[in-house]
């Protein structure tokens, strides 16, 4: 949670320790959660018993006291036994996985029962109804396969009476074609894409909002006038999205009579929503995450328990915090800059996430 800080304004402070007082609640609850032997993790569990030995039920009273665990490690995510992430209380419930990309190596999996349809349903309420109509359909033009996405965005436009139409994109695959210097297979892998999406579009004409990500957006754009395809609200998230690309999409690609909801998710967190851009943020893409069920702080990368000031670039760690999933102090492969708490949202925020530059090259995009 934030620090006092004396930009902060005096207004602000009642709604700040609300929240505070909400997410050191909600943390004392997932912790009881994933550590009571009745409902938690076998993962959880064991890790109290052998790597801990401290009991986290009796010592966690507050947000502050994650910082009693180690790091969260990456591996941990990657292969399985996946089980063992799946609190017993939901041991007899149809449990999904869920995996990162697999640019970094082999995918991280999360294993999910209802959370991405909590993360959605809440994501929605942020929605303007004007621009992403209720009972519109949907156009998904971005990862399927294993990816969240794939479900969630279905799973939004049918909490808002729609119907979701979908794309085949497998990224690994743009990845490899990029990694092997194939840069005009990746093109026309694109356009193989972009070409699905143009048949949908011109076949079903309910079709009023979309999800997609900045390249295929820009890339689509290129081809129609996404206004005149009837095309009214876009949500778009899944890669770095520059100031510049805020501007350009706004200004340029859509116009004024299309609604740009820049997200920035993954699938560990959930949905960090955009705050709506004002003249003074200069086209920074402002980000605050889905409290109470996730933090997003910006920490130093040599100190990860030591966040950076107000204004201060750091690399961003992720705590998740439901009762499917408890990962406190994730280091995510993204840097960014701390956003200060504003009147709609009483807590730290993100500005200008983009890749974490001690990565240098390693990490390939593709499509997102």
């Amino acid at each position: 949670m934030s620090s006092s800080n004396p930009q902060i304004p005096a207004s602000l402070k009642a709604k700040i320790a609300a929240a505070r007082k909400k997410l050191d609640d909600h943390v004392c609850e997932i912790v009881d959660w994933h550590f009571n032997p009745k409902t938690g993790s076998p993962f959880w569990l064991e890790y109290a018993k052998n790597t801990l030995k401290w009991d986290p039920r009796k010592q966690v009273k507050c947000y502050a006291d994650l910082e009693k665990f180690p790091p969260f490690e990456d591996e941990w995510l990657r292969g399985g036994p996946v089980r063992r992430w799946v609190p017993k209380a939901y041991a007899k419930s149809p449990i999904s996985i869920f995996e990162t990309g697999g640019s970094t190596g082999v995918p991280k999996s999360r294993i999910s029962f209802n959370d991405f349809r909590i993360d959605y349903e809440n994501f929605s309420d942020t929605l303007p109804d004007k621009f992403f109509p209720k009972g519109a359909d949907w156009l998904h033009l971005g990862p399927s396969g294993p990816r969240r996405l794939r479900l969630a965005v279905e799973h939004l436009a049918q909490h808002r009476g729609g119907i979701c139409f979908m794309v085949d994109l497998d990224p690994r695959w743009v990845i490899k074609l990029i990694k092997w210097g194939e840069m005009g297979m990746m093109e026309r892998y694109k356009s193989h894409v972009i070409d699905q999406a143009l048949t949908l579009l011109r076949a079903h004409p309910n079709i009023k909002c979309m999800f997609t990500t900045p390249k295929l957006l820009e890339a689509l754009c290129e081809k129609v006038n996404l206004e005149k395809m009837g095309i009214k609200g876009i949500f778009c998230g899944g890669t770095e999205m520059t100031p510049q690309f805020h501007r350009f999409a706004v200004q340029e690609l859509l116009g004024p009579n299309i609604y740009f909801a820049p997200t920035y998710g993954n699938t560990l967190m959930g949905l960090a929503v955009h705050k709506e851009p004002a003249p003074e943020d200069n086209w920074a893409i402002i980000y605050y995450p889905p409290m109470p069920r996730a933090t997003l702080e910006v920490v130093n990368p040599d100190k990860p328990s030591e966040r950076v000031p107000y204004g201060g670039t750091g690399r961003v760690r992720l705590t998740t915090l439901t009762k499917e999933v408890f990962i406190p102090h994730f280091l995510e492969r993204d840097e960014c800059e701390r956003e200060a708490p504003c009147a709609k949202f009483p807590f730290d925020g993100v500005r200008n996430v983009r890749p974490f530059s001690r990565f240098g090259s390693s990490v390939v995009e593709g499509v997102y």
